[in-house]
């Protein structure tokens, strides 16, 4: 059916009156390899006028990837407005006169992704952030409360949403890495660790390994070799939740990139970071570091007659949305869907953030059959939408008064974020505001660009099921998205 459609669009691309855009896409459609066997989804719309300027399968279903953070993003400000903020509490009882808290203390969340290596606000020549910084004050405060020692436990605290870490849909390698990092109200580092490669002094022996943060956390089973040459190769399995073992090779010439692992429980990772941080400060701990999670919607634990011992806010919502869009951080999305249900409701829930999606775009006009959405960042290979309604919710967002805000947080061509090293870098791309999309034979980008024929445009690019290499599916699309600056 795709396939029919393009061949139908190149007759009518080919009549007289045929824009010279038109035109090119035309070429582009017939000759691009990387795309001759997918389904390709594209449409462009005129902002000012409403005209449809070109437009294919538009009305098609297609897997968008990240696209679904325009979505989720867009929710979210919209919801919780940009100066919205999420809090971080240390909860205990009044501590003694000899600084002693009696029963458990309680680091809890409210779904705050910022403690991490992410700089905010984001600037892309930024070295990592070191995500044990609020940790670090988050004790120092305790400290200066008086606290002394701790007869309980230090309780991660993530109750604030359901625990439900991996939306339906995600691969069965994600949750090892950072981009697949389990969800949850409570987050350090994104939920994930830096692991560095140091080569060994002789040829043969394993590796030497730094994790950062540097406290015991995950168990790494070390069976990397040392080779001569500049070309390593690394392979990463979970043999349980916390143990995980690395294979492969570290080439002594190579500047080894580092590994970014996901933790297996968010809470549990942040309440032993929290309580090495108060042990290091002299603090006695009797207990040990736990979580704390909710399963469903019945009411959380109390926290009657608990005492808040530190505080910490996040930085507003538009600088983390603007982190989510740039760099398209798939646990920073789906923080912000959970976010809008934990508003809406008390509790925050991937369904209940969907249901809130679905009523904000049906007010946006967009129909539900138009989109199946699974989860909040497109990590799920179960997400649908068409590229109509892809551009129906860009021309919404850019006649909203959030439009400065929203166009802002997006990648710039050739310039920064997910697009800093796409178009060539040709500087005139800068002129192209848009989101990047991309999966295992998924590639998509979606967005505004300023043309010199038509004025401001809303358009998606979506490519399906291609089995070229995504470099040359994201040279088409690249290519199409340069037209429209013309």
């Amino acid at each position: 059916m795709f396939r029919s459609a393009i061949i139908l669009c190149w007759a009518a691309c080919t009549l007289p009156g045929a824009s010279l855009l038109e035109q090119r896409i035309e070429h582009e459609l017939r000759t691009a390899a990387a795309i001759a066997p997918a389904s390709v989804g594209i449409h462009i719309v005129q902002i000012g006028t409403g005209k449809t300027i070109f437009s294919l399968n538009a009305d098609k279903l297609f897997v968008p990837a990240s696209n679904t953070k325009l979505f989720s993003t867009s929710l979210a400000l919209s919801r919780l407005g940009p100066d919205h903020k999420m809090t971080t509490r240390v909860l205990a009882g009044a501590p003694d006169a000899s600084g002693r808290v009696s029963g458990d203390l309680v680091l809890a969340g409210s779904g705050d992704p910022s403690m991490s290596f992410l700089p905010v606000p984001y600037d892309k020549d930024a070295e990592p952030a070191d995500p044990m910084a609020a940790i670090e004050k988050l004790a120092d405060d305790v400290v200066a409360k008086g606290v002394r020692s701790v007869s309980g436990d230090i309780i991660g605290d993530d109750t604030a949403y359901l625990w439900e870490p991996f939306p339906p849909g995600w691969g069965l390698q994600d949750p090892v890495w950072e981009y697949g990092a389990p969800v949850s109200a409570l987050n350090l580092g994104s939920n994930s660790v830096m692991v560095r490669f140091i080569p060994a002094e002789h040829d043969g022996d394993p590796a030497e390994i730094d994790m950062v943060p540097r406290f015991e956390y995950l168990t790494i089973d070390n069976r990397t070799r040392t080779v001569p040459g500049s070309q390593g190769d690394l392979s990463v399995h979970r043999l349980g939740p916390r143990l995980l073992q690395i294979t492969g090779t570290v080439a002594r010439k190579e500047k080894q990139d580092p590994l970014w692992l996901a933790v297996d429980d968010p809470a549990l990772y942040a309440a032993t970071a929290f309580m090495d941080a108060l042990t290091r400060r002299g603090v006695r701990v009797d207990g040990t570091a736990v979580a704390r999670h909710r399963y469903d919607d019945s009411s959380p634990p109390s926290i009657m007659g608990l005492t808040a011992l530190a505080v910490r806010d996040s930085p507003p919502l538009s600088e983390l949305i603007r982190v989510v869009d740039k760099v398209s951080q798939n646990l920073w999305a789906e923080l912000m869907l959970r976010e809008v249900s934990r508003a809406r409701s008390g509790v925050g829930s991937r369904r209940g953030g969907l249901e809130e999606l679905e009523v904000f775009l049906k007010e946006t006009g967009i129909a539900k059959e138009d989109y199946t959405f699974a989860d909040g960042s497109g990590l799920s290979r179960l997400g649908l939408v068409k590229p109509e309604a892809v551009v129906q919710l860009l021309r919404k967002m850019y006649a909203s008064p959030l439009r400065e805000t929203w166009v802002g947080a997006l990648p710039v061509g050739g310039q920064d974020g997910t697009l800093e090293k796409r178009f060539g870098k040709d500087p005139a791309a800068k002129a192209i505001h848009a989101k990047t999309g991309s999966l295992t034979h998924v590639n998509a980008l979606s967005g505004y660009a300023d043309s010199a024929t038509y004025g401001e445009l809303a358009f998606s690019i979506m490519v399906n099921n291609s089995s070229a290499p995504a470099k040359e599916v994201r040279e088409f699309i690249d290519r199409i998205g340069m037209f429209l600056l013309e």
